[in-house]
């Protein structure tokens, strides 16, 4: 295998229960989460939701260089399917982006997705989506021309590149809607944050996805997905927050994810941004130290 691609790897708040979501529960403040993915071995961060960390640039910047991280991306839901939410999606993002440039420069990512868990039938459904759930033609018209927006007024406005993150609970779940929204927009706008566990729990193959879109694919969040967990989902029709509590999302190398040859796979194309371990659980869930301690040791052991 060849080593010598800087492939450089993260964590996020996330892991830490620190959810885009409105969620019952008390997630760790930010001071003990980035103390936590600098002692479990990681080299980078992402932003969590606005206001979890520092939003003063200096401020942030002062927390990072205390560990030693780096600011790699930042997530910004926005709900696309709707166009009267896409200029304050543009905004926010914006916003966010002007906050990373002047903490990180040009580098970081802003991680644009769907409003994920707000549409009823999407958020029930999650995990077991058929075409019939899909956004209508002139539906993913609208979404993809909001993508669009706001990435470019990422670009314009902050210089940050855009990645789309697919996500199960929200309108790009499946490998199919994947390709379908990366159809309709521009490839020099818009690029693919590739996350191996929504992928997997919407029903994908990643490395089949890997090799479809790799040119599109700017950034990585790595992600496993319990097949025993995704089995009874599908079989008690659990929603995604209750496949979330009873933990889909497990520990890297526990799940069906086949991270050996989905890193060979990003060696030999070159990949050589950041890999974010994402272990996604609910507020006080867990125990997210040890977890990230855990997966970053699979990850050496892969030779990451």
């Amino acid at each position: 295998m060849n080593t010598s691609t800087p492939i450089r790897i993260a964590n996020a708040p996330c892991s830490w229960g620190v959810l885009e979501f409105d969620l019952p529960g008390k997630a760790l403040g930010y001071a003990q989460v980035l103390d936590e993915i600098r002692d479990t071995g990681y080299d980078g961060t992402e932003f969590g939701d606005w206001g979890f960390m520092p939003t003063d640039p200096s401020a942030l910047r002062r927390e990072l260089d205390a560990r030693k991280l780096a600011m790699v991306g930042a997530f910004v839901p926005v709900a696309f399917a709707d166009p009267g939410a896409h200029a304050a999606g543009a905004e926010l993002a914006v916003r966010t982006a002007r906050l990373l440039a002047a903490v990180e420069g040009q580098a970081p990512f802003i991680v644009l997705a769907d409003d994920n868990g707000r549409n009823v039938n999407r958020t029930k459904r999650a995990g077991r989506i058929s075409a019939a759930d899909s956004l209508t033609d002139k539906q993913w018209r609208t979404f993809a021309q909001g993508v669009e927006f706001v990435a470019r007024a990422i670009g314009d406005q902050a210089g940050l590149r855009s990645v789309f993150h697919h996500h199960a609970a929200g309108f790009v779940e499946t490998a199919e809607e994947v390709s379908k929204l990366l159809e309709l927009t521009d490839p020099k706008l818009v690029g693919l944050c590739f996350d191996t566990g929504h992928l997997r729990f919407g029903g994908g193959d990643p490395l089949t996805t890997l090799r479809e879109h790799r040119d599109r694919i700017w950034h990585v969040h790595f992600k496993d997905c319990s097949p025993a967990v995704h089995q009874r989902s599908r079989a008690e029709g659990w929603d995604y927050f209750e496949s979330l509590k009873h933990g889909i999302f497990c520990e890297l190398g526990k799940g069906d994810v086949d991270f050996a040859v989905v890193i060979e796979e990003l060696r030999r194309t070159n990949y050589s941004g950041w890999i974010v371990v994402e272990q996604d659980v609910l507020p006080g869930m867990g125990a997210p130290k040890e977890f990230a301690r855990r997966n970053r040791d699979y990850l050496r052991r892969l030779g990451l």
